[in-house]
């Protein structure tokens, strides 16, 4: 069977989509290895997947850098031009010892050294796409993380958002120098901008999200096959060995009516600031029981009885059995949510959030507030009308039961296996 070999980097949200292919592949009787950063060593051993490590290792540094990448309008930039892109000769030096053998590697878009060893090495690359965003089709223009006064450009239509997508790559022509300097080393020209048309591969690329956030576009690459969501559950292949929940979550789960669960995910979770106790108070304030996942924050003081305050759970455990969900709007925190089937508020911090929020207020599922405004009364205020409007909620369960349908890890893993198999 094909070796192959998936490389990806960034949050569980990154994660989780490698995770679920690398377990279908392997099932399939492919021998896989999933390269990504040291950080995620542990959690890729433990699933018995072979694990190789490639730099660099963006979160190693915990919140410095975290805080440096989820800055909005600043956000995307400082990661490409000061983490991303300076690093692509230790990046494509860790990968290209383990590609020789390789039949195919299977890269999301951040491995910038996949084009360069499919040249140099001879190697076929798959390369997938998480969010529309990554994509920007100017026919469904996305919402860019830029400064709040620039957010509505994407209303002006398909040509201003050509002039757009123009600059953009101007501006940032100067971030992927290294690479262009590590090509020329090679004995390559220098290639399409990595931001735009050089993060495809000719042979296959892959949407591996909902036709419910984006429907294919006139002017994606024809080499894209769009999968729907790709999920990891954390919660064993086996349905009948599932682990339950912490006993004390459970209980609370059962002790009363469906809570609000709030989260940001495992990135944005490092700038948390007062999102959890205004959280807890906006909750109070309506009268709601609240579900916190805290990650590494401490949990606001004098909680009631009806908040509980937990570090981290399965999502795909608790998100179904919420009243609604509160969260910073990733593309795999997002995701779980549609699937749940439940309404949902959204505060964009970075990168893809603001895009994927616009898309859920658009669906009619959910609602978006900005951190400047993530206040007691304001989101009390937002979680009342999502939770006694019927309208979300039964928006949000119509595309739950689209969402459920979808067999994304194994149209994405067809998709892989037949560009394996082509001569």
């Amino acid at each position: 069977m094909p070796r192959i070999v998936i490389a990806t980097y960034g949050s569980l949200g990154d994660l989780h989509p490698a995770i679920a292919l690398a377990l279908e592949l392997r099932r399939r009787g492919h021998p896989v290895v999933l390269a990504t950063s040291e950080n995620y060593r542990g959690k890729i051993a433990a699933l018995g997947l072979e694990f190789h490590a490639v730099r660099p290792d963006l979160l190693a540094d915990g919140e410095r850098v975290v805080a440096e990448i989820m800055d909005g309008p600043r956000g995307t930039e400082r990661l490409m031009r000061d983490h991303l892109f300076p690093t692509v000769r230790v990046m494509h030096e860790d990968l290209a010892t383990i590609v020789g053998d390789t039949d195919l590697l299977v890269a999301s878009e951040l491995v910038f050294a996949a084009p360069l060893l499919a040249a140099t090495r001879g190697v076929r690359w798959v390369s997938y796409f998480l969010a529309p965003i990554s994509l920007f089709s100017t026919s469904d223009p996305p919402i860019l993380p830029v400064a709040r006064g620039l957010r509505w450009l994407p209303r002006l239509g398909a040509p201003a958002m050509r002039f757009v997508k123009w600059a953009g790559r101007h501006v940032s022509h100067s971030w992927w120098r290294p690479l262009r300097d590590l090509r020329r080393e090679l004995g390559l020209p220098p290639g399409g901008h990595p931001l735009f048309e050089g993060k495809f591969s000719p042979r296959l690329n892959l949407a591996l999200f909902s036709s419910v956030l984006q429907s294919p576009q006139p002017d994606w690459p024809t080499s894209m096959v769009q999968t729907g969501f790709c999920f990891f559950d954390e919660i064993g292949e086996d349905a009948d060995r599932r682990p339950a929940l912490p006993p004390e979550v459970e209980a609370f789960l059962q002790a009363g009516d469906p809570p609000i669960v709030f989260t940001l995910g495992s990135a944005a979770v490092y700038l948390a600031g007062n999102f959890y106790a205004e959280s807890a108070q906006a909750a109070a304030r309506i009268g709601r029981r609240a579900l916190l996942l805290l990650g590494n924050n401490p949990p606001p003081p004098d909680l009631p009885a009806s908040v509980l305050a937990w570090d981290y759970l399965p999502y795909r455990r608790i998100f179904p059995r919420a009243a609604a969900v509160v969260h910073q709007g990733g593309v795999g925190t997002t995701a779980q949510t549609l699937r749940a089937g439940r309404p949902m508020l959204v505060v964009p911090f970075a990168h893809d959030q603001f895009d994927n929020a616009a898309r859920i207020t658009r669906l009619g599922s959910g609602r978006t507030v900005s951190r400047e405004r993530y206040r007691t009364g304001v989101v009390a205020r937002e979680l009342s009308l999502l939770l006694t409007d019927a309208r979300y909620s039964e928006r949000a369960a119509a595309l739950g039961t689209r969402v459920q349908a979808e067999r994304g890890v194994e149209v994405a893993c067809d998709a892989i296996e037949r560009c394996g198999s082509e001569a």
